[in-house]
């Protein structure tokens, strides 16, 4: 039996040297940010989604070999573990093979084979299964087994209880379950109707039926939602025939007097146990790969809705939309800090709007601001029109963006923002929330639950665990590949950095407060309850720009800090050629002089080598800048202005099994269905698409009092 670190590397397509050199960096606490980025000789280069894969699956393979043992422990316990059934339980590749093996000894509930064993009737029912030749009649072989005492009267009621015994053994039976699992996989087909005559968001699965492997994800959520909410009956058939063929394959043995009894009992132990039994794992098995797939899909929409490029260094104005409360209004400074609040009321008359835009138009020239984030709730787009005025009115450069505001009510009344913003008020917390997000989306989106940001499906139908794990992956990923500025970071963000939790985030945060600001990465060790290991986690992913050392400002990690010296003596750079800034040239030095006698000469493997010439090429780069620039408006269009074949830029808001969202400027987003994002195939919107993508479409039909927009990117001019 091939070991957990030969399946790992056989799946992966990785050496078995490199699986179990990941597998010995995770063991010892090492994150995956940093295996990732700094430790790529060992592992072939893989990145942080490679590795976690590799992470996720050694723990099932590691959860599967621990459940075989306890199996085997529990069997043994019983006297009944043979050398064969030991064999069969470690050759078993998934959790659901081992638990098959394990049926019939587990511990159960009483039932009919229960009782029927304790009237005596177990003798009967292997006799009747041993299917000799020269058996007698089933009547007549339960004859000696009639006893009022025990329960039972007649010999019907003592074949019924053999029966009962026999159809749980071909229910407990490993291979015939394994077959039959395979069966329903192949060739079962999810059927739903309406559970109520009214009409619900469901109707679409009222008369449902398709093939178990053609279920898409969304498909299975929404019938296990709507199953749920008491509006959808949903069940999975099975051709009976075929499956009653198999069950009976497994148990007969040419044609004798206990034949017609054994087929009537394959039929009841198919019915009555096998069907509902296999149906339910199905099920769980469609829900299972379905949240996996939600989850997944949450991820990839999670990981671009963070990397969205930043708009850097601008004073900003926030607008929080509002009916009766209004619209609450911050001014950020380009780091974040707050400069003015206010409150306008544009929806309530005309001599409000004028106030509103009088109010606005004194803030932006007063403070020099460049560019508006307006919240896309409840009276955005009264708020919208009014910013276009505004606009109209001020001149210069002054734009807008619409903000998503998801998570920003739940950051708002939290107690992190109560300690950040303890003078303002809910609302305006919201206000600074919706400006820094577009100042820097992932330094203020890392302070909300990835949960409530709102860029899936069926979020709330998902295993909330796992969910939370997955999603903590992404921010961790995001923002260790961006680096943080150990200066000016939040304590959120510090501690999603890799090597850091909440309380030394919060100690280094004190720390700050105390003694100032930071002037060398190694002032960390420093820091309480920071040791060695968790510097050696972080220091490569924390930036101090106010350091004398350049290399303290990049992603060198420290441990490299002599190689990066040595490669600039090499490649003929003086000690004080980095002060000046970047070096435009490195790479094309280094080529020429020649990247392995470079890494010999530096001692470092030459993945490890062209990181640190790329970060020397470009101190403090950010990658969030290579990306494109996101949308900034200055006029306002409505869903009414719309018409067919008409052409747009927009931004994918959400990717979702069936298509994604794209934000064309009117408030709604338009759907472009899978089948309008390209001409050739794709298995998933994904493949083509990222949230945060600015992309051309075709209007292809607008429904004003359904506020529906189809879009078309097959149709949009290239």
């Amino acid at each position: 039996m091939d070991s957990i670190i030969q399946i790992i590397a056989k799946e992966l397509g990785r050496s078995e040297a490199q699986v179990s050199a990941v597998v010995e960096l995770l063991d010892a606490g090492n994150t995956v940010p940093f295996i990732a980025r700094y430790r790529k000789e060992l592992h072939g280069s893989m990145d942080d989604t490679a590795l976690r894969a590799l992470a996720e699956r050694l723990a099932y393979l590691r959860s599967l070999q621990e459940r075989r043992e306890a199996v085997k422990r529990s069997i043994g316990e019983q006297g009944k573990l043979t050398d064969e059934l030991a064999a069969a339980i470690d050759g078993a590749a998934t959790l659901a093979e081992v638990e098959d093996l394990y049926r019939p000894y587990k511990p159960r509930r009483r039932t009919r084979a229960t009782a029927a064993k304790e009237k005596g009737l177990e003798p009967l029912a292997d006799a009747i299964l041993t299917q000799k030749r020269d058996l007698p009649p089933p009547e007549a072989l339960a004859a000696p087994y009639v006893d009022a005492d025990k329960g039972v009267e007649t010999a019907e009621d003592a074949l019924a209880g053999a029966g009962d015994i026999i159809a749980e053994r071909i229910s407990d039976d490993a291979a015939l379950r394994k077959a039959l699992r395979a069966l329903f996989e192949k060739q079962g087909v999810v059927r739903s109707s309406a559970a109520t005559e009214e009409d619900t968001v469901y109707r679409l699965y009222y008369a449902f039926a398709q093939p178990v492997p053609r279920m898409q994800g969304h498909q299975v959520l929404a019938l296990n939602r709507g199953e749920k909410e008491g509006a959808l009956k949903v069940a999975v058939d099975c051709d009976r025939d075929l499956a009653l063929s198999a069950v009976c394959r497994s148990v007969l043995r040419g044609s004798t007097s206990v034949t017609a009894f054994l087929r009537a009992v394959c039929e009841d132990a198919y019915d009555r146990l096998l069907e509902p039994s296999l149906a339910r794992e199905i099920r769980s098995a469609l829900t299972d790969a379905a949240a996996e797939g939600a989850i997944r899909t949450f991820a990839l929409n999670l990981k671009p809705l963070l990397m969205q490029p930043p708009v850097k260094g601008r004073v900003t104005m926030g607008l929080d939309p509002g009916y009766a409360h209004g619209c609450k209004v911050a001014v950020i400074d380009g780091t974040g800090k707050v400069l003015d609040t206010a409150v306008v009321y544009p929806t309530q008359g005309a001599g409000q709007k004028r106030r509103a835009i009088d109010t606005l138009k004194a803030m932006v020239k007063r403070h020099g601001v460049a560019h508006l984030a307006i919240g896309n709730g409840t009276a955005s787009r009264e708020t919208e029109q009014m910013a276009v005025e505004l606009i109209g009115e001020v001149g210069g450069a002054l734009s807008y963006m619409i903000v998503s505001e998801a998570g920003a009510s739940v950051y708002s009344a939290s107690r992190l923002a109560a300690e950040e913003f303890p003078d303002y008020d809910v609302n305006l917390r919201s206000a600074v929330s919706i400006a820094r997000r577009l100042q820097d989306p992932l330094a203020e989106l890392v302070k909300i639950d990835p949960k409530a940001i709102g860029v899936g499906q069926y979020q709330h139908d998902m295993p909330q665990k796992r969910l939370g794990e997955a999603l903590d992956n992404v921010v961790e990923d995001c923002v260790n590949a961006v680096g943080v500025d150990l200066n000016t970071a939040s304590a959120p963000m510090l501690a999603r950095v890799s090597g850091l939790t909440a309380a030394t985030a919060k100690n280094i945060v004190a720390y700050r407060e105390e003694t100032g600001a930071f002037t060398a990465r190694r002032q960390l060790l420093k820091v309480s309850k920071l040791g060695p290991k968790a510097f050696e986690q972080c220091a490569g992913f924390l930036r101090v720009p106010e350091s004398a050392n350049v290399l303290d400002n990049t992603a060198v990690h420290p441990e490299s800090y002599a190689a990066a010296e040595t490669l600039l003596a090499l490649l003929g750079y003086d000690k004080a050629a980095l002060k000046s800034g970047a070096l435009p040239d490195v790479s094309a030095r280094l080529n020429a002089y020649g990247a392995e006698k470079a890494a010999a000469a530096c001692g470092v493997g030459v993945p490890t080598l062209r990181d640190i010439a790329k970060e020397l090429q470009k101190p403090g780069r950010d990658p969030r800048d290579e990306l494109p620039p996101p949308i900034l408006r200055t006029d306002v269009m409505e869903l009414k202005d719309l018409r067919q074949g008409m052409t747009l830029t927009g931004t994918v808001r959400n990717v979702v099994d069936f298509g994604a969202f794209v934000d064309v400027g009117v408030h709604q987003d338009g759907l472009v269905h899978i089948s309008q994002i390209s001409d050739r195939f794709l298995r998933h919107p994904s493949e083509l698409l990222s949230v945060g993508d600015v992309v051309k479409v075709v209007v292809l039909d607008v429904d004003e009092k359904k506020k529906r927009i189809s879009l078309s990117m097959k149709q949009a001019p290239k």
